[in-house]
């Protein structure tokens, strides 16, 4: 058994306890740890856990592992070891090493539980689309339900739209001179959109709109 916490700006978000098998890591709301980050692949990592041992391997060339400060593929983790995927840390723990009594422990897990339960509530509750508003696909509705989802062309432009617990955000993955919203350059900047907001990708203009 193992106990994974994980930290954004030195704050515990959220702590599991695993058993044996398959942990899956990473943005997409199907992994077992999930990490809202635009700096987190959709599948970033996995740790296969046994009796024995826990290996973490990473998933996307693009997308690295960081334990104990070293960047690795492919890592046997040991107690108290520390794991950075992005922004975020992850600390590994062998249950044996919690010292914390098991009333208070078992507490606070289920509030974890709740509130993580509640935040992928509130995210599978979330509808929203792009509407594109002139040239041949004038009409098309593209819907966006994906925890990221990737708009555009390779070479053109590309935006991704992240589905977070408070709404949609766009940023630009590609070519930033061309992307805008509401007549305003995105370039490297993350916006949260409204309603009928005006997107322009790859000189194709749409509308956003939530249900």
């Amino acid at each position: 058994m193992a106990k994974f916490t994980i930290l954004f700006k030195e704050k515990p978000i959220q702590s599991a306890i695993f058993d044996t098998g398959v942990i899956h890591i990473g943005s997409d709301n199907t992994n077992d740890l999930i990490i809202d980050s635009l700096a987190v692949a959709p599948a970033h990592a996995v740790v296969n856990l046994n009796d024995s041992q826990a290996l973490i391997k990473q998933l996307n060339d693009n997308f690295p592992i960081i334990v104990n400060n070293a960047p690795f593929k492919e890592c046997t983790l040991n107690n108290s070891d520390e794991i950075v995927i992005g922004k975020h840390r992850i600390i590994y723990n062998t249950t044996e090493s919690v010292v914390a009594p098991v009333q208070p422990e078992t507490a606070t897990n289920d509030n974890l539980d709740t509130v993580n339960e509640e935040i992928e509530t509130e995210q599978n509750t979330l509808e929203a689309h792009l509407q594109v508003m002139e040239g041949k696909h004038i009409g098309r509705v593209i819907p966006l339900k994906k925890s990221m989802s990737r708009i555009g062309h390779s070479g053109k432009g590309v935006a991704v739209i992240a589905r977070r617990k408070d709404g949609f955000y766009i940023s630009c993955l590609e070519n930033n001179d061309s992307l805008t919203v509401n007549n305003n350059l995105l370039q490297e900047q993350t916006i949260k959109l409204s309603d009928n907001d005006q997107v322009v990708i790859d000189k194709t203009p749409m509308q956003f709109f939530q249900d």
